[in-house]
């Protein structure tokens, strides 16, 4: 059993405070931005990526907010408007920022005549980077935590409760962030960026399979709790972007034949 009491800021600089999620969202973006740069090797296109990558922030952050707005929590953020736009109080949805991303590289491919789906099949390749420094900042912040349990490595959260849990932060970190990465890469070295569209098919496939799974295992929202047939509402949007995953790789291996 593991005791979790870590503190959410990493440092003060002139009295302001540096958290660990901050530092995640920047190595994550920063990290995968190098990353994307070592694959592609056509310099015309590089340049294009690299004015990209603004449009691409800015479409996680308002993505991820109004998506938690949306989705997690309308009736409050509905009564309280203002408080939408304080992001330091917390509040992002995975699901809203990855939407975000979608659209934003949707708009930016046809702004540049590219096809945007060789963006997202970079973004996708990078993303479990940022996943991993997410998932863990999520851990050190003693949220998005799991259900109650008595297994060897449960972690009790202080600023929780005192009940041993399941480090579900942990598993999302490991499955979605390191093992995902290892298999989008294996199908990059397949060749698999010579048709656009696959790479991103299969990220939407495999990080919807990892989470509908680990959901098992992670603490419902308390003011949501479950949705229908037991089911939470990630796992619900879950199944939605695995269909749609599904449906992007049959139409983009249909047109590679």
């Amino acid at each position: 059993m593991f005791i979790n009491n870590f503190d959410p800021v990493a440092f003060e600089l002139f009295s302001f405070q540096i958290r660990w999620y901050s530092l995640s969202y920047i190595f994550g973006i920063l990290l995968g931005w190098i990353y994307c740069k070592k694959i592609i090797n056509d310099k015309i296109f590089e340049k294009i990526f690299d004015d990209l990558i603004g449009v691409i922030i800015i479409g996680i952050i308002l993505g991820g907010r109004l998506g938690y707005v949306v989705l997690y929590n309308p009736i409050y953020y509905f009564n309280n408007p203002i408080e939408i736009f304080m992001f330091w109080n917390g509040g992002m949805s995975f699901h809203g920022g990855l939407l975000g991303v979608i659209i934003a590289s949707i708009i930016f491919g046809k702004k540049n005549s590219q096809n945007p789906l060789k963006f997202l099949d970079l973004i996708s390749i990078a993303a479990p980077i940022g996943i991993f420094f997410g998932r863990i900042a999520n851990f050190i912040n003693s949220e998005l935590y799991g259900r109650v349990t008595d297994v060897p490595w449960s972690v009790i959260f202080i600023k929780v409760d005192q009940l041993s849990r399941h480090p579900s932060q942990l598993y999302e970190a490991f499955f979605e962030g390191i093992l995902l990465f290892l298999i989008l890469n294996y199908f990059l070295r397949k060749n698999f960026l010579l048709n656009p569209g696959l790479i991103s098919s299969l990220f939407l496939i495999f990080y919807s399979i990892f989470r509908f799974f680990i959901e098992f295992f992670r603490q419902p929202d308390e003011h949501i709790g479950f949705i229908f047939l037991g089911f939470s509402l990630g796992q619900l949007i879950s199944i939605v972007f695995c269909v749609a995953g599904l449906f992007l790789f049959l139409k983009t291996k249909n047109v590679a034949k």
